[in-house]
């Protein structure tokens, strides 16, 4: 169990990173979903020790990680978003440099480990001739060398094209069935099929932390399609949340985030997981 009571990171005296956010995380999928700059990286960092919390405990089966690391980082597989690798050196070495960086003295895991992320057949090849995709499988690859309890993965498809993000999508998933794996994105789709727990970020608040379907259930009633005229989308524009807008034969085909009925002919529509987070993100803004 991952424990994180009132953590705060400030940076000088103008800059909160994250503000007060307390969350308790079991083994699973976890998304951390947010907007670029809402605060998800330095929470990723100061899970895997990278830097400390201003204030606030992070608990990992009790054992506070600010006060002794150590107990987090032999237990931690962690892959950032800017991954690289040394040049002219073939995957293998680049696997065997972590191994014993980690301590690992066992040939075998890397073999097994390689074979797991689709790369034993490249085993040889300069890792620098890698593909976004390639590069990726081997960053999960060296961040599970120590079989980590925790898995912390901060932006895992950038880059990559659709099949390598399914691929690597699969992936986070079957691992997620013994380990707390935790994947930081802006992109929706990277976790709302493998996700068994949404964390939704906002300006460094942690706004709700809830399953998948209950985050469904909840916009149900507040998503709406219609078709109306140009002038007719303007003022919903100004009155609305659009989360759509598609023009068909001189009219305007819209998506509505609203908590009742937008205007006239609107149909309720049953949301999308990205459609029923910005609907509850715009009724976080209406009630502030």
């Amino acid at each position: 169990m991952l424990e994180l009571q009132d953590v705060t990171k400030t940076f000088g005296k103008q800059v909160t990173a994250v503000a007060g956010l307390s969350l308790r995380l079991a083994p699973g999928v976890v998304g951390l979903i947010g907007h670029n700059g809402a605060g998800k990286t330095t929470l990723m960092q100061m899970i895997a020790t990278l830097t400390k919390p201003s204030s606030g405990r992070i608990l990992l089966d009790g054992v506070d990680i600010v006060a002794k690391p150590e107990t987090m980082r032999r237990r931690l597989g962690y892959l950032p978003q800017d991954f690289g690798v040394y040049r002219n050196v073939s995957a293998l070495e680049f696997m065997q440099y972590f191994a014993a960086l980690k301590g690992v003295r066992d040939p075998a895991r890397i073999r097994r480990l390689l074979e797991l992320v689709n790369l034993h057949d490249q085993a040889q090849r300069q890792a620098s001739t890698f593909s976004g995709g390639m590069l990726r499988r081997l960053g999960i690859a060296q961040a599970l060398l120590n079989d980590p309890d925790v898995l912390v993965v901060d932006e895992p498809t950038a880059g990559l094209d659709p099949e390598e993000r399914l691929r690597f999508r699969n992936l986070l998933a079957e691992l997620g069935y013994n380990k707390l794996v935790i994947i930081s994105t802006h992109i929706v789709s990277d976790v709302e099929s493998i996700a068994g727990q949404l964390a939704i970020m906002r300006s460094g608040r942690l706004v709700a932390c809830d399953t998948p379907d209950a985050i469904l259930g909840r916009a149900r009633g507040q998503v709406w399609s219609a078709n109306v005229d140009h002038d007719e989308y303007e003022r919903l524009r100004g009155s609305t949340h659009v989360l759509q807008a598609l023009r068909q034969d001189g009219r305007m085909a819209l998506r509505i985030a609203h908590p009742s009925l937008p205007c006239m002919g609107a149909q309720p529509s049953e949301p999308s997981l990205e459609e029923a987070l910005m609907a509850q993100r715009y009724a976080v803004k209406e009630a502030a």
